[in-house]
Order: C-alpha cells, then structure tokens, then sequence
C-alpha cells in the first residue's frame, strides 16, 4: 500500500483523531488525501519532503515507524519499530519490529542536530542526556543541566553506560551511519532509534524530522504546526529567487591536514545555495555526501567563484587576515579579493543547536548576501558577509 510519494498513512479516527482508507496504488493518492480534512490530520504525520522515514497508521491502534538512509533510494540499512499508545497490547507485532511504548517521556539525544529538534517544539523536559556542550547556546538547556535534570553522558566513541544506565531514558537516539561507537550502547538494553535527519538532502527535508520527534512523544500536532510556518516561509523565500537572472557562483569548505572538505551537488547544502538563487561550483557532482578534494582541484573549479561560505569554530574576530594566514594561496580565490566570504561562526552563534529547524532563516541569510535587493531589511542570523 502506497501513496505516489512512498508514504503510508492508514489513520484511525477514534485513537490518532485522523481520517482515511486504505491505498492499493499510486493512483488513489488524489482520493485518499480528499477524505482528509484539516482537522483530521493534525496529528497524523505524513512526511512530504523528509526520505528518512515512513509512518504507516494500523487499524490495530498501533503505528508502524520504519526508517532508511535517505541518500540511499534502494538497499540499506533499514529499522523498524512499532509505536503504540500506553496500556495497548499487542500480540501481532511484525517480526523485525521492536516495540517502543508512547508517548515518550524520557530521550538521550546524541547531537545537536537532534536537540534542536526538541528545542524547537520547547519540549525539553523530555531530553534527559546529551553529549557535548561545547557548542550549546540554549538557556533552558544550561539550567537542566546545573540543576541535574539532564546529563552529559560523555562524547562520542567514550559514552558513559553507568550514567546512561542511571538515567535509565526510554529511548536514545543515535547517528548510526556516523563513528560514534554506538556499538557499545546495545549492552545497557536501551532502545535505540537512529534520527538520519542530518542525511536528508533537501533544507525542508532535514527539518521535516521535527515531526518524527513530536510523533515519538506525542506531540504530533504541534511539530505539524511548526513545520507548516517553516514551509510557507522557505518556499515564500523560492518563490523570490525564481526569477533571478543572474545567479553567482559560491564555493565552500577550508583546507584540513592537506584536504579540502566539501560536500557533493546533490546535497543539503547544493540545495540550498539553489534555492538561494546561486550555483554551487560543485553542482554537477552527483554525490550527496562529504567529498575530499584537493587544493589544486578546488581551485580549478572555484578560482572565479563569485562567493565562498566558511563555517568554523573561531575564539576571537575571523578575519580576512586570519584566512590569509592559514594558507597565502586564499588570497587568490577571487572571493577573497573581492571580499565576499560569507561566514558563520559557531563559538558565536547556534548553527547546529537551531539551523536545522530553521532553514527558512538559513535562506534568507543566503539570499540577502547573493541577491540583497531581494531582502534589504533582512538581518542575518547565521550567515553574513566576513566584514574585516
């Protein structure tokens, strides 16, 4: 059973306040979605741009939530969970399937990717655990923890059992494709859901998984709400860039240990330069992920770029002084002589705490750089122009 787009959404009025029939084929999506009304589907959550995960509603008062690399159409890694509602048994679970009870109460997050999440629905009371704070902003976030209601449960590769298991949280989500030495954490017999947002390769799609944490602990509606205001921004803001003429060239990423870090053109960050109204220099490159090049390579391919976007973490004032003196050859980028960087840096401002359920945002940085005409009152949050 399918809709056009992938997604299943059999819901039951009675038990997740939705309405619909069963779908046999791709062509009763524009019937099923007709029995829906505005009402009925506040809670029920449909992901329409995230590729990472699939609710499907049973008539049994149960929902099934299976997830997959979304940079992957075919083949995988997949997980499967059943999530019912408090006090529901079940006796028929589909084999494969582990049970997580609803709604949950009690999480681990393992990034800021994931948190940010949380803060954006301000349901915090429910992160019980996190990682590093190295580069956590978030006030209410900082009191839980001086006051011991939310705990660091060490980094990545090094994660305490004794306090996790201490903690004893429901559920802990974690970045499966990513080292983060998970493997130990199967032995403290906590469920553990992998949260692929960060894979997602569309801004809306990677903040569409607001809805996957508001469906874990029942705050359906709310991530519904949330993510409506993010979408009718963001594609307000496309609709702007639409009709530009001329779209720059911008470029990203520094050297590290001799490597040029970037990212392939069908990415997060190659969509977003798009709808920007900007190409990104390595938009015909098919690749979703991290791609590892050479300075010579970047260089040929971005010498006459337009811009060049930097994301650090920086103690004191970036500078282009600063980028000169971490490699001379910097200074040849024509983005560089015409001072038109476009920075953001993270010791200053919460780009992986609040970016990913602001993409709307995010945009509107990049368009006020690249097209300024476009936004002349905008005042940036993440990006802007390197001043000095």
């Amino acid at each position: 059973m399918k809709y056009i787009i992938g997604w299943v959404c059999l819901c039951i009025p009675f038990l997740f306040g939705c309405t619909g029939k069963k779908s046999t084929n791709a062509d009763d999506k524009a019937n099923v979605n007709s029995t829906f009304t505005a009402t009925d589907t506040n809670a029920c959550i449909v992901p329409k741009y995230a590729k990472g995960f699939q609710v499907t509603y049973t008539e049994k008062g149960y929902c099934l939530l299976d997830i997959r690399d979304p940079q992957k159409e075919k083949g995988g890694e997949s997980y499967h969970f059943v999530l019912k509602p408090k006090g529901l048994k079940i006796t028929d679970a589909p084999q494969g399937y582990t049970v997580i009870e609803t709604p949950v109460k009690s999480t681990i997050c393992m990034t800021s990717l994931q948190l940010s999440n949380f803060i954006k629905l301000g349901e915090l009371n429910a992160v019980v655990g996190i990682t590093s704070t190295r580069h956590l902003f978030n006030t209410d976030m900082q009191k839980r923890l001086d006051e011991g209601k939310t705990h660091k449960i060490g980094i990545e590769g090094n994660f305490d059992n004794e306090i996790i298991m201490g903690i004893n949280p429901d559920i802990i989500l974690i970045s499966p494709f990513k080292r983060g030495g998970y493997d130990t954490l199967t032995e403290v017999g906590i469920p553990l859901i992998p949260h692929l947002g960060y894979k997602e390769m569309t801004p809306l799609g990677q903040a569409e998984w607001i809805k996957f944490v508001g469906l874990l602990i029942g705050k359906e509606e709310k991530a519904n709400r949330i993510f409506a205001d993010i979408e009718k921004r963001y594609l307000e803001l496309t609709k702007l860039t639409s009709q530009v003429k001329k779209r720059p060239v911008v470029f990203s990423g520094e050297l590290r240990g001799g490597n040029w870090y970037a990212v392939g053109g069908k990415s997060f960050l190659a969509q977003l330069f798009k709808d920007a109204g900007a190409d990104y220099f390595l938009k015909d490159d098919t690749r979703s992920g991290g791609v590892s090049l050479d300075f010579e390579t970047v260089y040929s391919q971005a010498a006459y770029a337009d811009y060049w976007r930097i994301v650090n973490s920086y103690k004191g004032s970036f500078s282009y002084q600063t980028l000169q003196t971490e490699d001379i050859r910097y200074a040849d980028f024509q983005a560089f002589k015409k001072k038109q960087v476009i920075y953001c840096n993270m010791s200053q401002k919460p780009f992986y705490e609040s970016m990913p359920v602001e993409p709307e945002v995010v945009l509107a940085d990049l368009i006020a750089v690249f097209h300024p005409q476009l936004l002349p009152d905008h005042t940036p949050r993440y990006y802007e122009l390197l001043k000095q």
